[in-house]
């Protein structure tokens, strides 16, 4: 069949059960809506306590969502918890941000991308609660919060954070193993030890005993959510005809009685503590990337018990996974219009991790391990992000097995490698067995499950190219003419490549220092506003320091900002070198007025084609190139070494920022606040997206694009260092040529030293099909940037930098 149909029918994974199957079509049969249920009652909660002290008043508002919102219990799923009142429907968090849902109530379901239907009910429901937020949103606050340079960089979009103030953080992994081995009962012993160990007359004690009053609240309130699913399904077993759903609708009235209050016994058991936690993670905070960590390897004890005792089958455990992946997929997040450009697709970036190494530097691949590979092929989803952690030691066997998840078409799974992200975490002072136990955290970022703070990245947006037009243009910013850093030359005057270099090198550290300050500005009242309880208290060292995350709970806190067009800087420097001071064939005057003009006229497309032909382009081998790109990444990694988040010296390790290029869709928005640049590229135009190179500039296969990403400081870039590569379909048809991607993958990581990769697998024909014809491509899944979107709620823009992607051979 053509790869832009999509059949549930794997001849290499098999079937899902009928039921699964017919589940997955119900939900993404689901048209996203608005749902207002959790604004209403969070605005019912702060009105009452706003006396209460930050914390307490931060739990009331969790315990009264989950305590009164809409539950349901869908009759094909054997795993219960919505995060809203209809599946795949957007909870609003209004407390974050009211002003610009209020001004695009109308519009949103107008959208080119990212559409969500507002029933008339909920607009109303949202403007009789607004006035009650209007200044009092961590938007409002966080804007009035930047200092005056700070707030001119941002206004201006030269560096975009607009998701710190509008939403919640999240990217990490709670420690869902110590939840489904201990249960929450334990959380809440070791609360109430600490709490009662307080010295009250003391400042730091008295503070300390609201946020674990806080946490006994959130904690008890989790639990009695997970009751109103007991009950409501004891209440439908009493009513069912069906004598095989009766029981099964009294094995989760059970097993929701027990966890996650209590232990988990069985896989089963695991799955459900484990999902309703992350739904009511979910709704205490509207921050994405909440993953799942290693599942495979906290898993593997439940399974195994239960294949020995007679309670599973390998099947029955595939189905249950199944019905995670359904689960997450309903989970779903509502942006501006101007943020949902940076987050193409609605991605809440849940990422589940496999393979890998054991601390002691053993194999981890489990028999969990495929049956993960096998549900997430069968399913076919966006959700969740899957990550494969390569090492030397991945046998091909399980090799192969991904390389037929790839070539399903939806993007997955994406590699990490091992070889180089753990002596990167080493280096940070990550102790052994926690930096063996990493996981990919939304994209490509990486962090230890259950142990490190917020935002391992997803900080504030850099852009490159932008930036070097700032040096060429002595200071002023091209796209706006506001100067925003001081005196540096302009390029028609400058004489040698150096100048600009050193140009280079002022306004990069300028951008990075004010993007440091923009920061800690959303730090701080993050801190001050919407502190996560429920999250902080599931995180290590939260509840032995008495702390939330954002004041230094957890034993980890590196974040990493994110700097995007990486390979448009890379060839519009090699550019002006060769074809302006080394060859002298064009003069500074000529290619300024060429990029001021976006290459108007003649001589303007006589330029241009210069620049996009003559001049050697990153992603092909060319090592002038390549380290052109690491030089100038370089003065960015130099200055921003030179800072510490709000949490430094507060607790946790680290304290500090690292790079990352896992610049999500950000391409896209910021290629379009960005005038034409000196590789070629016109005004206004998407950038290179990730540490991928330019669409079309890569012309030598992927060894040369592998090569060249491999000169980049990836040691330094632990935030992440996305690569995406393109094939068709009939290009791994031949079982030689799926063979050859195994070992050109082995290659890029044992030997360049690579630190991810992932691919489309989708032929250009489709996706221009899938443009023409979206009734008839529903299904079709792409990989946009460090996860996998729906083709068609895409921005046209978005599918069509999707569709230039350079598509690669083997």
């Amino acid at each position: 069949m053509g790869d832009g149909a999509v059949s549930l029918v794997n001849e290499y994974f098999g079937t899902s059960t009928k039921r699964m199957r017919d589940y997955r079509e119900e939900v993404l049969a689901i048209e996203p809506q608005v749902c207002v249920e959790r604004a209403v009652l969070v605005t019912e909660a702060h009105r009452r306590h706003r006396n209460e002290q930050l914390p307490l008043r931060r739990a009331y508002c969790l315990q009264n969502v989950l305590r009164h919102m809409s539950i349901f219990i869908e009759r094909r799923t054997l795993l219960v918890g919505n995060q809203a009142s209809v599946n795949r429907a957007a909870p609003v968090f209004i407390e974050y941000a009211e002003d610009w849902l209020t001004e695009e109530l109308d519009d949103i379901g107008k959208r080119d991308g990212d559409r969500f239907v507002v029933p008339e009910d909920a607009k109303a429901r949202i403007r009789e609660i607004a006035p009650y937020w209007k200044n009092n949103t961590l938007k409002d606050k966080g804007l009035a919060a930047f200092p005056e340079t700070a707030r001119m960089f941002y206004d201006l979009g030269v560096i975009k954070s607009e998701g710190n103030i509008t939403a919640g953080d999240a990217h990490l992994a709670v420690n869902y193993n110590r939840v489904i081995h201990a249960g929450l009962k334990d959380f809440r012993r070791r609360t109430v030890e600490e709490l009662e160990k307080l010295d009250l007359t003391g400042f730091e004690a008295l503070k300390k005993s609201y946020f674990y009053r806080a946490v006994l609240i959130v904690l008890d309130a989790a639990v009695e959510f997970a009751k109103r699913y007991s009950a409501l399904a004891a209440s439908m077993a009493g009513a069912e005809p069906d004598a095989a759903r009766k029981r099964e609708l009294a094995e989760i009235a059970r097993i929701c009685a027990k966890v996650p209050f209590e232990p988990a016994g069985t896989l089963h058991e695991a799955l459900q503590s484990i999902w309703l936690l992350q739904v009511a993670l979910q709704i205490e905070s509207s921050g994405h990337s909440l993953s799942y960590g290693r599942l495979d390897q906290y898993l593997i004890d439940f399974y195994e018990r239960d294949l020995e005792a007679g309670r599973i089958t390998e099947e029955q455990a595939c189905e249950l996974f199944e019905n995670l992946w359904i689960k997450s997929v309903t989970i779903n997040k509502i942006r501006s219009f101007p943020q949902s450009r940076f987050n193409a697709g609605n991605p809440v970036y849940q990422n589940v991790t496999i393979a890998g190494q054991t601390p002691d530097g053993r194999d981890a691949v489990n028999a969990l391990s495929s049956i993960i590979l096998k549900s997430v092929a069968r399913m076919r989803l966006t959700q969740p992000n899957l990550t494969v952690r390569y090492h030397r030691g991945l046998s091909d066997a399980f090799m192969r097995e991904c390389v037929e998840v790839i070539r399903c078409g939806f993007g997955m799974p994406a590699f990490n490698s091992d070889e180089i992200i753990i002596p990167s975490l080493l280096a940070l002072g990550v102790k052994r067995e926690d930096a063996y136990d990493y996981s990919a955290i939304g994209c490509v970022e990486v962090a230890v499950p259950g142990k490190w703070g917020y935002r391992v990245t997803g900080m504030s947006f850099i852009n490159f190219p932008r930036a070097l037009l700032v040096a060429m243009n002595d200071g002023v910013d091209v796209t706006t003419g506001v100067r925003v850093c001081g005196a540096c030359g302009h390029f028609v005057d400058m004489t040698d490549f150096e100048q600009l270099m050193r140009a280079w090198d002022t306004v990069v550290r300028e951008f990075t220092r004010q993007s440091v300050i923009v920061d800690i500005a959303a730090d701080l009242v993050l801190e001050q506003e919407v502190p996560d309880i429920l999250c902080s208290a599931l995180v290590d060292d939260c509840i032995a320091r008495g702390k939330h995350l954002k004041e230094g709970g957890a034993v980890y806190d590196f974040i990493s900002g994110l700097q995007v067009g990486i390979a448009n800087l890379a060839d519009s420097l090699a550019a002006i070198r060769k074809l302006v001071f080394v060859e002298k064939r064009l003069s500074t005057r000529e290619l300024w007025d060429a990029l001021s003009s976006d290459f108007a006229g003649g001589d303007g497309e006589r330029i241009r084609g210069m620049l996009l032909r003559e001049a050697p382009k990153y992603g092909n081998d060319i090592e002038e190139v390549d380290l052109l790109a690491a030089r100038a990444y370089e003065s960015y990694l130099d200055e921003i070494g030179r800072y510490r988040n709000t949490r430094y010296g507060r607790g946790p390790i680290g304290g500090t920022y690292f790079a990352g290029t896992s610049s999500v869709s950000a391409n896209v928005p910021q290629g379009v606040g960005t005038a034409a640049t000196p590789d070629g590229r016109k005004a206004w135009q998407p950038l290179a997206e990730g540490c991928s190179p330019s669409h079309g500039a890569d012309t030598r296969g992927p060894t040369a694009v592998f090569t060249s990403v491999s000169r980049l400081p990836v040691e330094k870039i632990t935030g992440g260092v996305l690569l995406n590569q393109k094939v068709t379909p009939q290009m791994l048809e031949p079982r030689e040529n799926r063979q050859k991607l195994v070992q050109l993958i082995r290659t890029f990581f044992d030997r360049l030293r690579g630190f991810h990769v992932q691919y489309n697998v989708v032929s250009r024909e489709t996706l221009l099909a899938a443009q023409q014809h979206p009734e008839e491509y529903r299904d079709l899944v792409v990989r946009v940037a460090g996860y996998s979107a729906f083709f068609t709620v895409l921005s046209r823009m978005t599918q069509d930098d999707i569709i230039a992607r350079t598509e690669q051979r083997l």
